[in-house]
């Protein structure tokens, strides 16, 4: 959404503007993180203005943890993601990630939230 302007984000990046997306210190720092290793083949500045988009579209929230059970992630980097995501009493889980999506229909039993692709 925020470093590679995929075109299938096109209908999320529109939703930023009547749905509110968030993020913690856990998740925030994962995101950080992950966009300064250097496994994205964009320059410095790029990254610089993805993670300045980013910070201007999320809430930064760290509520304290809901009582719900969560399925366990095989990934633990992944689980915080899922957390985030029952703290803030979200809808949706958006990701391509694959260990995410596979929890998909156990997260909305268990949690009640989606896990969808951007598509």
């Amino acid at each position: 959404l925020f470093l590679y302007a995929d075109p299938a984000c096109a209908v999320l990046r529109g939703l930023l503007g009547t749905h509110q997306a968030v993020a913690n210190a856990a998740t925030r720092d994962a995101w950080l993180r992950v966009l300064q290793e250097g496994r994205f083949p964009f320059e410095q500045e790029r990254r610089l203005a993805a993670a300045a988009a980013f910070e201007q579209s999320t809430l930064q929230l760290d509520a304290a943890p809901r009582a719900i059970l969560l399925p366990r992630c095989r990934d633990p980097d992944d689980q915080k993601f899922l957390e985030l995501a029952r703290d803030a009493g979200a809808v949706a889980l958006v990701t391509r990630d694959h260990e995410l999506l596979r929890l998909a229909r156990r997260t909305r039993r268990a949690a009640g939230f989606a896990v969808l692709t951007p598509e």
